[in-house]
């Protein structure tokens, strides 16, 4: 893809496009990466766009009307976060309500609660320190955004594949009534993975709000569809128990590739969300079909 792009597009290869992907780049990844971990467990967090459109409204009102202090702002990101974590993870868990219909739910309710703050209209706010952690470049031609993401999947990768809840995670979306009757704590092991979700969601959220300087009614529009996309393209299953955060990584990377060297050619932006939906799907296939042979190999 980055041959034939920077074929059809000069403007593909150049070090200020490449600073721009890496940014893109840094806010999927921190949008897929909790999510990968639900999936992994065998459920789904369908609320991260709306995390994310929430995380800016609230940081837009927050740091005109009260402080622009970065550490302010990630301790509200971090509250906003637990919060829709506790909230999804409460219901889903302990409420015995699928994850799916959980996160629909708070999927248009925290939608709702954004639109009324930011009353429909973008809300435009200025911290230098908040722009310098979502645009700075300590690397050359490496937005900040993306280092604060690869700090983050390092933590997630750990969690993942170094220690007993990593385990526990997998085990959850091979079988879950396996893992239920060996003593481990299901519904606590559920509530934690969605508030990881919402978790990494947040800082994505403030790093987009950051990179645009504002909240805006459209935040976070395309993140559901683009963090599945990279989920599953990755290869991790849908199913459960099979993929990783490692997998997610190169999904971000093909489909960051992917959307910027089609807005380089000029491609409808409407033509390229189909096309994401066929990539959806067709990778989606594929994985199901890998598992199949696993199945009959063992």
């Amino acid at each position: 893809m980055v041959i034939f792009f920077g074929i059809k597009a000069s403007s593909f290869l150049s070090p200020a496009n490449f600073t721009l992907m890496t940014g893109q780049a840094g806010i999927l990844l921190l949008t897929a990466l909790g999510a990968t971990l639900v999936v992994i467990a065998g459920s789904v967090d369908l609320s991260v766009g709306s995390t994310i459109l929430l995380t800016g409204a609230v940081l837009a009102i927050f740091i005109n009307n009260v402080s622009s202090n970065l550490f302010a702002a990630i301790g509200i990101t971090i509250a906003l976060g637990l919060g829709v974590g506790i909230l999804n993870g409460v219901v889903f868990a302990y409420g015995k309500v699928p994850s799916f219909i959980t996160t629909l739910g708070t999927l248009s309710l925290l939608s709702g609660i954004a639109l009324a703050i930011l009353d429909g209209e973008s809300i435009t706010f200025t911290s230098s320190s908040v722009d310098n952690l979502a645009i700075g470049r300590l690397i050359p031609y490496v937005q900040n955004a993306a280092l604060v993401a690869l700090v983050i999947f390092l933590a997630v990768w750990f969690l993942a594949r170094r220690t007993r809840f990593g385990l526990y995670v997998y085990a959850l979306g091979g079988n879950e009534q396996v893992v239920r009757l060996a003593g481990v704590k299901v519904r606590r092991m559920k509530l934690y993975i969605m508030i990881l979700s919402a978790l990494t969601a947040a800082v994505a959220g403030l790093l987009l709000a950051g990179q645009l300087s504002s909240g805006s009614p459209s935040l976070g529009s395309n993140s559901l569809l683009d963090s599945i996309a990279a989920i599953v393209v990755g290869g991790t299953a849908l199913s459960g128990g099979i993929g990783g955060v490692g997998r997610t990584l190169l999904g971000v990377v093909i489909l960051t590739v992917l959307s910027d060297g089609l807005n380089q050619m000029g491609v409808n932006t409407f033509l390229q969300t189909s096309l994401k939906g066929a990539v959806i799907i067709l990778a989606a296939v594929l994985t199901m079909a890998s598992r199949r042979r696993l199945l009959v190999i063992k």
